[in-house]
C-alpha cells in the first residue's frame, strides 16, 4: 500500500510497550485509527496524545481472546471509521521463565494471545480486503520466533508460527491487492516486552528503539516487504551460521553469556512472578 493517508487501521495491544508508538507512526501518516486493549485507562491516554492531529482515533476496550468480543471490536471499529485497511497484530504475551514453571493455562493463554487472536482477527478482515482489493496485515513477531531461545520456549514458538504463517499467506494473497508483513524485533529499549530486561542484556543481543520498530511498520506496508528483522547487532550473520552449524550457533551464545543471561531472568521470575496473564 503505497498511499495510506486516509486509510482505517486497528492496532491491538495499543495502550501500552510497542502499541503507543506504532499508533503515532500511523497517525503521524495520517492514517485513522481503532484503538484496542484491555485497559480503557492506558488507551484513553494514549488516545489523547494522537488527537489534534488531523486523524480521526476511538479506542475500543476488548479482550482479542475472547471471540465474540473480536467479532464486537470489528463491527465498533468499522462502524465508526469505515472498513478496516490495515491491521496491526501487536498484542501479545512473554514470559522469561522455565517450561515447567508455567501452568498449562499459562501456556493456553500464550498461545491464545499471540496466536490464535492475530490469526482469527485477519481471518475476519481478510474477506472485505480482498473484496475491496486492498489492504495489509502485520504481524508483531520477534526474533525469539527466528531461534528459540531458552526459557521462553513456548513464546518463540507462537513468534516462529506467525513467521510461517505470513510467508504462506502471502502467496495465497498474490494478485489481490492485499499482502502480509511480519516485523521482528530484538531487545527493544523504553518500551515492549523485554524492555525491562535490556540494561543487563549482553551485548551482542543489540537492543534498538521502540521508533525503529514502529518505522519498521510503516516500511512493511508502503513497500510490502515480507520480513523485517530490528536489531543492530550482528542477529543476521548469526542466523546464517544458525543454518550451517546449529552446534557452533549455541557454542557461540553460551561463551557470549546469552544462556547465562536468560537462565537468572528465569530464575528472578521464579522468585518474584509478573503479572499480566
Amino acid at each position: 500500500m503505497k498511499t495510506i493517508r486516509g486509510t482505517h487501521a486497528l492496532v491491538t495491544g495499543g495502550s501500552r510497550g510497542l502499541g503507543p508508538y506504532i499508533a503515532r507512526a500511523l497517525a503521524g501518516e495520517g492514517v485513522n485509527l481503532t484503538l484496542t486493549a484491555r485497559s480503557a485507562d492506558s488507551l484513553r491516554r494514549v488516545a489523547e496524545e494522537l488527537t489534534g492531529g488531523g486523524t480521526r482515533v476511538q479506542t475500543i476496550v476488548a479482550d482479542v481472546c475472547d471471540e465474540g468480543a473480536r467479532r464486537q471490536l470489528l463491527e465498533e471499529a468499522e462502524s465508526s471509521l469505515g472498513p478496516i485497511d490495515i491491521l496491526v497484530n501487536n498484542a501479545g504475551i512473554e514470559a522469561i521463565v522455565s517450561y515447567t514453571d508455567l501452568s498449562p493455562a499459562q501456556i493456553e493463554t500464550m498461545v491464545r494471545t499471540n496466536l490464535v487472536a492475530p490469526l482469527i482477527l485477519s481471518r475476519l478482515v481478510l474477506e472485505g480486503m480482498i473484496e475491496r482489493g486492498r489492504g495489509h496485515l502485520v504481524m508483531m513477531s520477534s526474533l525469539g520466533g527466528k531461534k528459540g531461545s531458552p526459557y521462553s520456549a513456548t513464546y518463540a514458538a507462537t513468534k516462529a508460527a506467525l513467521i510461517a504463517w505470513t510467508s504462506g499467506l502471502r502467496i495465497e494473497l498474490q494478485g489481490t491487492g492485499v499482502s502480509a508483513s511480519v516485523i521482528c524485533p530484538g531487545f527493544v529499549s523504553e518500551a515492549g516486552m523485554f524492555a525491562v530486561r535490556t540494561q543487563d542484556a549482553p551485548r551482542v543481543l543489540g537492543t534498538s528503539t521502540p521508533e525503529a520498530v514502529a518505522e519498521a511498520v510503516l516500511r512493511a506496508i508502503r513497500r510490502d516487504v515480507f520480513e523485517i528483522i530490528v536489531n543492530p547487532g550482528p542477529v543476521r550473520l548469526g542466523l546464517v551460521f544458525e543454518h550451517l552449524s546449529p552446534r557452533f550457533t549455541r557454542w557461540a551464545l553460551e561463551k557470549a553469556g546469552v544462556y547465562d543471561y536468560y537462565r537468572k531472568q528465569a530464575e528472578e521470575e521464579r522468585q518474584n512472578p509478573g503479572e499480566g496473564w
